[in-house]
């Protein structure tokens, strides 16, 4: 699997996106979010299997990777995307 960011992934077959915000957010606990693209689920077992290309990113505004329980963040915006295709034999992207 080639990783990419979703963003240079041309005519993805999958293109998920989400975004949020909010005016103001409070944590009480630390939040468990994690995103995983498993490449075991593709089957490589004969050389003619296609070459996949994904990959995920996330965008934020005023609320940082690592959150702490109890900060208050005001005018937070959260983008989400991921994408992915089969690549072309010959197309070197």
């Amino acid at each position: 699997m080639r990783r990419k960011h979703p963003d240079h992934i041309s005519d993805p077959i999958i293109d998920i996106q989400v975004s949020a915000k909010a005016n103001v957010v409070r944590f009480e606990e630390t939040p468990d979010a994690r995103v995983e693209f498993l490449d075991e689920a593709v089957d490589r077992t004969t050389t003619d299997q296609p070459e996949v290309e994904a990959g995920s990113a996330d965008e934020r505004v005023n609320i940082p990777e690592e959150i702490e329980p109890g900060i208050v963040y005001h005018d937070v915006r959260v983008r989400w995307h991921a994408a992915a295709k089969i690549a072309d034999q010959g197309d070197g992207s």
